[in-house]
């Protein structure tokens, strides 16, 4: 995907999710390990992110960008992960990961804690939120499935702390068509690239823009 500014439209973003999930499948095992050990390399390469606190993450499936090592390595780390629960009406309410066995099937192929819920609120107290994504363009701009559950959940996250959307390196585009209800991340991560904040993005300590 080069990049597209599109009509702006959900006709538009139809079609660039369809074109993104397509690839998605055809990512090969070996590739879905390297970037999986690529996302957890960077962030855990991240100090303030890596050492306490609280990080709320979401646990991939299928051709997303591999976080499942990353939650386990922040978990041994000591890191208080919360991982998300999908609501019947399209909300995120979040519990904590406490190891492989404390997880089960939610269906559609997801996993999901087993724990308390701690409620959508619970965002506001994470010092950092990694959330997926189809594809991220330069401003930050972010292209979900089209639920909307990661906007209405960024909504309850603190002004300071930054959302790290994970994308495959041809998924950073030039421009993304947006809607006015679309929340934008502060930062993005690509196997090849690296981690890079947008300018304007939350980040403690400073940052390198895209």
């Amino acid at each position: 995907m080069s990049g597209s500014s599109g009509d702006g439209g959900p006709s538009e973003k139809a079609r660039l999710r369809g074109d993104v999930l397509a690839r998605r499948r055809a990512r090969g095992a070996e590739e879905r390990a390297r970037v999986g050990s690529a996302v957890r390399d960077a962030l855990m390469g991240v100090p303030w992110l890596a050492m306490g606190g609280t990080v709320a993450c979401y646990y991939s499936v299928g051709g997303e960008p591999g976080t499942r090592k990353l939650v386990t390595a922040l978990w041994k780390r000591g890191t208080y992960v919360l991982l998300p629960v999908f609501l019947p009406g399209g909300d995120l309410d979040w519990a904590a990961f406490d190891g492989p066995e404390g997880l089960a099937p939610a269906g559609h192929g997801l996993v999901e804690p087993t724990g308390h819920r701690y409620g959508p609120g619970a965002l506001a107290r994470a010092d950092a939120v990694v959330c997926p994504a189809l594809a991220v363009d330069r401003s930050g701009n972010r292209l979900g499935r089209g639920a909307g559950c990661y906007d209405r959940a960024l909504a309850h996250k603190g002004p300071h702390t930054p959302a790290i959307a994970l994308v495959h390196d041809d998924e950073l585009v030039d421009s993304l068509p947006a809607e006015p209800h679309d929340r934008p991340v502060d930062a993005v991560l690509t196997p090849g690239g690296g981690l890079r904040v947008f300018a304007g993005g939350v980040w403690p300590g400073g940052h390198d823009t895209v």
